[in-house]
């Protein structure tokens, strides 16, 4: 039994390798040959994030970026542990109660923080 999970584990790994290499040379021979000018390799970089790679590092970016970072965290926190609290909310007591809605409240002033800075403004 042990000798088949090994051999499923190794197969698994060598079509991952085999797939990853195809189609990394798939990618090499259709278009490395659609570059033409320079304009076009500049925007083909992988870093490129709407402002010039030529710039200087300490120029400061727009709010936004931030605002869109704070929204992300506040959201993918709140799954992260909400979801663990409802699953066991038939053993939990009330300090465990005490503290989710304290978390929640802290959660809460970044959503406001969040709104009243317009991150929210599509």
């Amino acid at each position: 039994m042990y000798k088949l999970q090994s051999l499923v584990i190794v197969l698994f790994f060598l079509t991952v390798c085999f797939l990853s290499l195809a189609l990394y040379a798939l990618s090499l021979i259709l278009f490395s040959a659609n570059i033409k000018d320079e304009q076009q390799i500049e925007k083909l970089y992988a870093y490129e994030c709407g402002y010039s790679s030529f710039s200087d590092a300490r120029e400061a970016f727009d709010i936004k970026f931030y605002l869109v970072a704070i929204l992300f965290l506040i959201f993918d926190l709140e799954i992260a542990f909400i979801l663990p609290f409802a699953l066991t909310l038939s053993a939990l007591n009330l300090i465990d109660f005490i503290s989710m809605g304290v978390f929640l409240f802290i959660l809460t002033i970044g959503f406001v923080y969040e709104w009243k800075k317009g991150g929210l403004d599509w």
